[in-house]
């Protein structure tokens, strides 16, 4: 069971002023595709998976040939557990856009004045490893992350691929590819969103202490705690300490950042492993 997280009053605020925008927009011009993308969106953004997939779905209805439905549909299966749901939506979405050039996502949010970090392309490549890693289709997983990484330049996603192939490559029990797939991994590379991958990335390297990134991930909890105790659970585990990860995988998983990848792979390593989730959030009414 999931239940909805809002983000901050002030994010609230913000975004629901921007999902009336873009309600209103939709509403004007229901065949607009980037409309009901950008509501789709930022009904995402404020927890409303169910009601994004809704969205997105009467996307693929009308537009058909358009990836980005496909794309932005699996993203929130993901979220929802629906994992063959999503890597069939990614599947599609790479059928579709194989032929063509990539082209550079839109912001993650609407509006942000951020820059974009990646590409349609290779945010559809990653998100279709990540499904497959969390089925435990591993080879598939390095396929695709291998295929993301030909695609991937900005810093963020470099990161973030390469942590995600690093656990995919251990789990395989491939070292030395895994060892190869930190070499570029610098301390002063920019990642903006993904630091805690950057930091995680160098542990690896033996460049930076588990113990102080899980006490800096407790501080922030959340998310942070999510992502930054997988990426340590899973370093025990490649390092045979199967009991201490385990239980840091049952503490993620009595969190309530359920949305968060490093949730939702804590649960399926807990199943995977036989240990089961011991605490799992509550999901009725999520909207």
């Amino acid at each position: 069971p999931l239940y909805p997280i809002l983000p901050s009053p002030r994010a609230r605020d913000s975004l629901e002023a921007q999902i009336v925008k873009a309600r209103l927009a939709h509403e004007l011009d229901p065949e607009d595709a980037d409309a009901a993308l950008a509501l789709g969106r930022y009904d995402a953004y404020l927890g409303r998976f169910r009601a994004a997939v809704t969205i997105f779905s009467e996307g693929i209805e009308k537009h058909p040939e358009d990836a980005r439905f496909f794309r932005h549909r699996g993203a929130c299966y993901l979220t929802l557990r629906r994992f063959d749901s999503a890597i069939a939506d990614f599947g599609a979405a790479v059928r579709l856009v194989e032929a063509h050039p990539d082209q550079v996502k839109p912001d993650d949010i609407p509006d942000s004045p951020d820059a974009p970090t990646g590409t349609l392309q290779s945010n559809i490549w990653y998100h279709r490893g990540l499904a497959r890693y969390l089925t435990g289709d591993f080879a598939g997983a390095r396929r695709d992350y291998e295929r993301c990484l030909a695609l991937a330049s900005h810093p963020d996603q470099l990161c973030a691929t390469r942590y995600w192939l690093w656990h995919t490559l251990t789990r395989m029990d491939d070292r030395n590819a895994a060892a190869r797939a930190l070499e570029p991994i610098r301390a002063d590379l920019d990642a903006i969103e993904n630091r805690d991958y950057l930091d995680l990335l160098r542990l690896y390297r033996g460049e930076a202490s588990a113990d102080t990134l899980l006490a800096s991930a407790r501080r922030r909890g959340g998310t942070a705690l999510a992502t930054v105790g997988y990426g340590v659970a899973g370093w025990r585990l490649a390092r045979g300490e199967r009991q201490a990860a385990v239980a840091l995988l049952r503490e993620i998983v009595a969190g309530d950042a359920w949305p968060a990848f490093g949730h939702i792979a804590a649960e399926a390593d807990l199943e995977r492993l036989g240990e089961g989730p011991r605490a799992t959030p509550a999901l009725e009414g999520h909207p």
